[in-house]
């Protein structure tokens, strides 16, 4: 994994715990939390290529969308 992805991804990290704290909703525990920044990272390109929006702010809405 290349040094941007595994950045992007800790940003996913950081947005999903945020979101779950905001909901008063439990963390997942590591690994699964984990996957869920990689789908929300994947997501985000994949909108991004289609939308030619600003990752960042992709991953911001994605993040509030969490419903888990």
């Amino acid at each position: 994994m290349g040094f941007l992805r595994q950045q992007e991804e800790n940003l996913a990290m950081r947005l999903l715990a945020w979101q779950y704290r905001k909901m008063n909703i439990s963390l997942p525990e590591h690994q699964a939390l984990k996957q869920q920044a990689a789908k929300l990272a994947d997501d985000a390109h994949r909108i991004a290529r289609e939308r030619g929006q600003n990752l960042v702010s992709i991953m911001k809405e994605l993040a509030k969308t969490l419903k888990n």
